[in-house]
């Protein structure tokens, strides 16, 4: 009897299609072929697997025994892929229409064949949910699986993931772990069974990453619109700038640490040069496996607006927060009014930095006469970094007992890559 997770060939008419048996709730049979697209065949005349033909009624209520133990092969090494969910976790559920997770890291083994020729796996659920659910408190629990995995013999780690706040959790595990093997995320935009899904490669070039000499916290997605290539983005410096395209994600305010080319899944890295002296990445070894998964939850992003109100500041100031990230204009500012609002933030020691709205570029306080008078009153310079990422650098500080002076310090040092010493933009 033919089952979903069956590799099979299915005869429609005078075309035959060889690929994975998808679950399906409709009467189309749907087929993950070989270039990892997904088919949908309305009433085939015949399904074929090995040497047998079977009918095709069962694929739609009989789900497949997940494969948790898969056989090794003794010359690869053994990775851990962590399921928190996501698209490249998800299916359509028929019922609604809408998208829910549904996969685990089995799942995404047992659907892409190939993920076999790279590496041994062992994977874990640690929560399936889509990532505008995530939680400081999720990314300190995934913090500490990571860090068991690779304790236990990992030499590489995969997480599945949501894309909308991939950023935050990637900068977490940034802030949070100091790795000796590589830890890559990876996520999709368009979930398994939609004929365009992009989780096969990512997936792909995810394991080739994660089994490289790269052992920094990465994303690994499309690089382009096409299946050519993944993008290898630093954890603090990758951003999602597209809600729906495969290419989503690129690293904002230098460039990416590499790419994966497709479908060789060869890695490609900028050569050591006397140009460019230091390694583009943290190689494999260099740092001893730590973790301090602490955090502080009373941190906040303000986004300035003009003519907004500084009461807005004091509100977090009143209700007891201890960090606050403004999203200032252009090389850093807010109207001159806020400025007294900041102070008393700063006299009450919280930690008040500034960011910009803009994209690329960094923060400079020091041109305009608004600038200087912030620093005057205790604002901190973020340098480049994103918003997003200052706020969890930020939060992880606060968590760790750190001196109010200490944590301002700290701020404007490069701790995990989300610094640059130049500000070229994304190549």
């Amino acid at each position: 009897m033919i089952e979903t997770g069956d590799t099979v060939f299915v005869k429609k008419g005078a075309s035959e299609y060889k690929g994975i048996l998808m679950p399906s709730q409709t009467d189309s049979t749907v087929l993950k072929l070989v270039n990892g697209y997904n088919i949908g065949i309305h009433n085939p005349e015949k399904i074929t697997l090995a040497s047998k033909t079977c009918t095709i009624e069962s694929h739609t209520t009989k789900t497949k025994p997940k494969t948790t133990d898969r056989p090794t092969n003794p010359d690869l090494p053994t990775i851990s892929i962590l399921s928190t969910g996501g698209t490249i976790a998800s299916k359509v559920d028929y019922r609604t229409g809408a998208v829910t997770s549904q996969f685990t890291g089995d799942d995404i083994i047992n659907a892409i064949p190939r993920l076999s020729e790279i590496a041994n796996y062992n994977a874990k659920v640690i929560y399936s949910i889509l990532s505008e659910n995530m939680k400081p408190s999720y990314w300190a629990e995934l913090a500490r699986a990571v860090y068991e995995e690779i304790k236990n013999g990992a030499t590489g780690i995969i997480i599945t993931h949501g894309t909308d706040t991939m950023v935050y959790t990637a900068s977490a595990l940034s802030f949070m772990l100091d790795t000796p093997v590589p830890i890559v995320l990876v996520g999709s935009q368009r979930s398994a069974d939609r004929p365009s899904s992009d989780n096969v490669m990512n997936a792909l070039c995810a394991a080739k990453v994660a089994t490289s000499n790269i052992a920094e916290v990465t994303i690994v997605m499309h690089g382009t619109t096409s299946d050519d290539y993944c993008l290898i983005n630093r954890g603090t410096k990758a951003r999602k700038l597209h809600t729906s395209r495969r290419d989503a994600f690129e690293s904002v305010n230098t460039k990416p640490l590499g790419k994966v080319e497709y479908p060789s899944l060869e890695i490609k890295t900028d050569p050591e040069t006397k140009s460019n002296p230091e390694p583009a990445y943290i190689k494999r070894g260099e740092k001893k496996l730590a973790i301090n998964d602490s955090y502080e939850d009373m941190c906040a992003i303000v986004k300035y607006t003009p003519g907004a109100s500084p009461d807005v500041l004091r509100y977090y100031t009143n209700a007891g927060y201890k960090g606050i990230v403004l999203e200032g204009t252009g090389l850093g500012h807010v109207g001159t009014d806020w400025i007294p609002a900041i102070k008393e933030a700063t006299d009450a020691k919280i930690v008040v930095a500034i960011t910009s709205q803009c994209i690329q570029g960094r923060i400079c306080d020091r041109v305009y006469d608004t600038g200087r008078d912030m620093i005057a009153a205790g604002v901190i310079e973020a340098e480049d970094m994103m918003p997003e990422v200052a706020l969890v650098k930020l939060m992880c500080l606060l968590g760790r007992g750190l001196s109010y002076e200490d944590v301002c310090t700290q701020m404007t040092e490069n701790l995990a890559g989300e610094i640059t010493h130049s500000s070229k933009g994304s190549v």
